[in-house]
C-alpha cells in the first residue's frame, strides 16, 4: 500500500504539471515545488514550531493556536506550510507572528525526511485535515511531537471504510487530536484512537479576535452612509445569479455589496455588466451615491462584515460554503445555499435560528425581509453561540504541558 501511495503522489505531481499549462494556481504550485527549500534558515537559538494549513481557510482556523502559542512560548519560531498558492498568496493579508512561510514538498519519503532535518521541529500542528503520510512518519521518526487541530471527520472519510488501513496508520502518527465536533471524537475512538479532546472550532477565536481589533473601513463606511447594507460574501456565479433579478428591488431597501470568490477581471467585469448602472468598484472607489459596490481584491471581506445588516455567504450551490462565523462574530442573519452537510456550524446557526438555508426555488425577499424582523433578536443569538464556543486554540496549547510525547524545552 505504501507503495501505491508513492506512485498516487507522483501522479499528483504529474497532473499538477499539465494543469499549470493553463491554470495559474497549479503554476504557482509547480514553481514552488521546484524553487524547494533553497535558502530558508531557521536561527539555532530558536525553538521550531511546524503548523500546516492546506490553504488560507486552515490558516485562519491556525491562527489563534499561533497566537497563543506564540503568547505562552514567546522565543518559538513558527513555521506554516501551505498546499494551497491561495495560502501562499494571501496569508500576509492576516495578521499573523509567522516567521516563515513556504509550500509543503512533495509527500515523497525523501522530501519529507529532508524537510525534518532542515527544520527539526519540536512540535507539529495539522490543521482540520489533509494528512500527509510521508511527512508525519518523517516528524514522527524526528522525535517531535504531532498534534491535530480543529480536526473535523465525518463518515464518508476513507479513514473509517474498509479500505482505510494505511489512511488509518497516517491517523495513529498522531499523539492528540483537538477535534470540532462530538461526531468527529467518536469516529476515531471507534478505530482505536482515543488520544482525542473535544475543544471546538478555533475559527470562534479568531472571528472574536477580528471583532475585538476593530478595523474601520473608509470605503465601505462611506459607501454604506447610513443606509442599510446587504453583503454577498465569497460569492459564486451561481449565488450571483439569484440576486440579478431582484437587485433594481433590492436596491430600493438596501446598498449591497458582492464580494465574488473568484476577483478576476473575466469574472468581475461580468458582475459590472450584469449589475446595470449605479456600480462601482473598491479598487476605483468615488461615488457615494452608488446602490451597488464590488470588492474586486482581495483582503477586505472579513472587516466590511461589521458595516452588514444581512448577509448571503456562497458557496452553499456548490457544496463549498465559505466561512459564515465572519458575519456571525458580529450578529449579522447569514443566508447561504442548500449544500452545507460538511459545515456543522451550518447546521448550529439554522437550528438556533440565525441563519436560513435557501435553494433556488426560496422566495428570497421574503427570508430577506424574515431576517430583518428578527436582526435583533439573531444579534444577541450569535453572541450567545460564539462565547459557548470560544477557547478551543486554549485548550489546544493549554494540553500541551500535559502531552506524553515529549518534554517541553522552553
Amino acid at each position: 500500500m505504501t507503495q501505491l501511495y508513492s506512485s498516487g503522489i507522483r501522479v499528483l505531481y504529474f497532473l499538477m504539471l499539465l494543469a499549470s499549462a493553463f491554470n495559474t494556481k497549479a503554476k504557482k504550485w509547480i514553481a514552488g515545488q521546484r524553487a524547494g527549500l533553497n535558502g530558508f534558515k531557521i536561527p539555532s537559538d530558536r525553538q521550531v514550531v511546524w503548523f500546516h494549513c492546506a490553504s488560507l481557510g486552515e490558516f485562519d482556523q491556525g491562527l489563534p493556536v499561533m497566537n497563543a502559542y506564540k503568547k505562552q512560548f514567546p522565543d518559538a519560531f513558527l513555521l506554516v506550510t501551505f498546499f494551497s498558492s491561495s495560502g501562499m498568496d494571501f496569508y500576509n493579508k492576516r495578521q499573523h507572528s509567522v516567521d516563515l512561510a513556504c509550500y509543503l514538498p512533495l509527500d515523497t519519503k525523501s522530501k519529507a525526511t529532508d524537510f525534518m532535518q532542515r527544520f527539526h521541529p519540536d512540535h507539529v500542528f495539522f490543521v482540520k485535515y489533509e494528512f500527509w503520510y510521508n511527512h508525519l512518519l518523517a516528524a514522527k521518526k524526528s522525535g517531535a511531537a504531532v498534534y491535530g487541530v480543529s480536526s473535523l471527520f465525518r463518515p464518508t472519510h476513507r479513514f473509517f471504510k474498509w479500505y482505510g488501513g494505511f489512511f488509518r496508520k497516517a491517523l495513529r502518527l498522531f499523539d492528540h487530536f483537538y477535534v470540532q465536533d462530538e461526531r468527529s471524537r467518536k469516529l476515531l475512538v471507534s478505530i482505536g484512537i482515543t488520544q482525542v479532546t473535544l475543544s471546538g472550532d478555533t475559527r470562534y477565536d479568531r472571528m472574536l479576535a477580528v471583532k475585538a481589533a476593530n478595523q474601520q473601513n473608509e470605503i465601505i463606511a462611506a459607501f454604506k452612509g447610513e443606509e442599510n447594507l446587504l453583503i454577498l460574501g465569497s460569492s459564486w456565479p451561481v449565488d450571483e445569479a439569484l440576486f440579478y433579478p431582484l437587485l433594481d428591488e433590492l436596491t430600493a431597501t438596501y446598498k449591497i455589496i458582492i464580494a465574488p470568490h473568484d476577483v478576476s477581471e473575466n469574472h468581475v467585469g461580468g458582475i459590472v455588466s450584469a449589475a446595470g448602472n449605479s456600480v462601482q468598484r473598491y479598487t476605483t472607489f468615488s461615488d457615494k451615491e452608488a446602490r451597488i459596490l464590488i470588492l474586486d481584491t482581495i483582503g477586505q471581506l472579513t472587516s466590511a462584515y461589521r458595516y452588514a445588516d444581512i448577509t448571503y455567504i456562497g458557496g452553499g450551490f456548490t457544496g463549498k460554503l465559505h466561512n459564515i462565523l465572519e458575519p456571525g462574530a458580529f450578529g449579522i442573519p447569514v443566508i447561504f445555499g442548500p449544500k452545507h452537510e460538511r459545515f456543522p456550524e451550518a447546521q448550529l446557526f439554522i437550528d438556533r435560528g440565525v441563519a436560513v438555508s435557501i435553494n433556488e426555488q426560496t422566495d428570497l425577499k421574503a427570508v430577506l425581509a424574515g431576517l430583518w424582523e428578527k436582526r435583533a433578536i439573531i444579534q444577541e443569538e450569535l453572541e450567545t453561540i460564539f462565547n459557548e464556543n470560544r477557547g478551543a486554540a486554549a485548550i489546544a496549547v493549554n494540553g500541551l504541558s500535559k502531552s506524553p510525547a515529549r518534554q517541553l524545552r522552553f
